[in-house]
């Protein structure tokens, strides 16, 4: 049984002052929006709360410096590794259903990591908040893009959501410092349990009930049978996943020459080489491999995976400098950041009217090409005070762009693309935020650590930081190269046929 992508030709565009006008959500959206958002805020804050606070619940829990990477490596490999899965079995059982249980799970292993005893007990914690992760992140973009519309209600949607996103990175970092200088490092792990908690109770109501389209005949008539899950290519998918990020992450660390990093990094590569192989035999293949086949996905991806891992290597490399050149403390460098996350609110309100004039493309080529350029000040700091005003503001405009890239690529990875597809293309988008977070800083930022002098690491990995970058932009805008008139922030959706 081979998989059908919609064919219906794409609608005119509405005129440009119609699709700015984007409709007033009613009350019962508003909360929908507020808990699927509430939801990726809190998992966004996963991946940095936790940062300041890691050389002080070491010496709580009696971990050596370099059992330490495991406190962000636990996390990583369940929630980079089973994204994808999760993302289809919501579309085959239910999105709804898998987010509750992401939720709850994520609730529940954030309060045995807040009541840890030992490193065992809060590694464990931490590998059961990934795994909620993957549940959560994928599901809960589902069901955003099919609860709003395609066109401006989804764009203000995606707006709100991806602000929430990169302002949860960074609030972490602040509130790391704060609350562990305050109470404790166990208030970090606290303060997500509390989410959990607060979220929980309101996504029952609110939520729809996800009777997944995959389950759905021509006309809506109920399938014979439930499709089953592609268990060979999620196998090989997971398993080349969670190879790939575990030899990245622990690269960061220790360099490429250990054994164990080479070692999973070709599994990594051999797994996800088979996880092809197996989707273009399967008869309901976990990825619809023809949909990367579609200009808006693939380049799309690309945009976001650049923009995700950048952007992360630049804040790791600033984070050095700023603590180890210009001698500022946690609290203050985590200041610096909390100006980026501002600027993120205002870039998350104006992305949509800029979306809706200029068009998706446009803008994902527009932001990534500021993202590069911005970043280059960043090259003449120097070791006086000077240098914290100068890293603030580049830092922060660069992250202006950045955000208006996030929101423009989720647009056009999810463009065109039909609901019963829709866990397929949002787990695309989300593994693709994952990977690049996890990839950057061990392929780039390690430059910085193992440079003879941090400085001048630090400057060359800025300079390749920004070439990436901007060839990403130009790749993207040739990639991506289309007739349709800019006014409309939807992005062609090409009709494919199964084979």
């Amino acid at each position: 049984m081979s998989m059908a992508i919609d064919t219906t030709p794409t609608p005119t565009p509405a005129p440009v002052a119609e699709q700015q006008a984007a409709p007033r959500l009613s009350a019962r959206d508003r909360l929908i929006l507020f808990v699927l958002c509430a939801a990726q805020f809190m998992v966004a804050l996963d991946f940095s709360v936790l940062n300041v606070a890691l050389p002080v619940l070491g010496a709580d829990l009696g971990m050596s410096t370099s059992a330490l990477q495991w406190a962000v490596t636990a996390f990583a490999l369940p929630s980079g590794g089973f994204l994808l899965l999760f993302g289809r079995m919501g579309d085959l059982y239910g999105r709804r259903r898998l987010f509750l249980a992401g939720l709850a799970l994520f609730g529940a292993a954030s309060l045995l990591a807040t009541l840890a005893w030992d490193p065992a007990s809060f590694l464990a914690g931490r590998a059961l908040q990934g795994l909620g992760a993957a549940a959560i992140v994928p599901t809960g973009m589902s069901l955003l893009t099919t609860t709003f519309p395609e066109g401006p209600a989804r764009d203000r949607a995606l707006g709100i959501s991806g602000t929430l996103l990169s302002l949860g990175f960074t609030v972490g970092m602040v509130a790391g410092g704060v609350l562990t200088d305050l109470l404790s490092w166990r208030s970090t792990m606290g303060l997500l349990a509390l989410f959990a908690l607060i979220v929980l109770p309101l996504a029952p109501r609110l939520l729809p009930e996800s009777l997944p389209h995959s389950l759905e005949g021509v006309g809506g008539a109920p399938l014979p049978e439930r499709p089953r899950l592609d268990v060979p290519g999620a196998v090989t998918v997971t398993g080349g996943l969670l190879s790939l990020i575990y030899a990245l992450t622990t690269a960061a660390e220790h360099g490429f020459g250990r054994t164990d990093v080479l070692v999973t990094l070709g599994a990594g590569l051999l797994l996800l080489a088979a996880f092809v192989a197996v989707e273009s035999r399967s008869a309901a293949p976990l990825v619809f491999l023809p949909m990367l086949r579609r200009r808006t996905v693939a380049w799309g991806n690309l945009g976001g995976l650049v923009t995700f891992s950048t952007m992360s290597t630049v804040v790791f490399v600033l984070t050095l400098y700023l603590q180890e050149v210009l001698r500022l403390s946690a609290f203050e460098t985590g200041l610096v950041f909390g100006v980026q996350g501002l600027l993120s609110v205002v870039a998350g309100s104006l992305a949509p009217r800029v979306i809706g004039r200029f068009g998706a493309r446009r803008t994902l080529v527009g932001s990534l090409a500021g993202q590069g350029l911005l970043g280059l000040p960043l090259l003449v700091m120097g070791e006086g005070s000077w240098s914290v005003v100068l890293a603030t503001a580049a830092v922060s405009l660069a992250s202006m762009c950045h955000l208006g890239a996030i929101i423009s690529y989720g647009l056009t990875v999810t463009s065109g693309v039909p609901d019963e597809e829709q866990g397929l293309a949002t787990g695309l988008v989300t593994s693709t935020q994952q990977v690049g977070i996890t990839v950057g800083i061990p392929l780039l930022g390690v430059l910085a650590t193992t440079a003879t002098d941090l400085p001048s690491g630090v400057h060359t990995v800025l300079v390749l930081d920004a070439a990436i970058v901007l060839a990403a932009a130009v790749l993207v805008a040739v990639g991506l190269r289309s007739n349709r008139p800019a006014g409309s922030g939807a992005v062609e959706a090409e009709p494919l046929r199964a084979r």
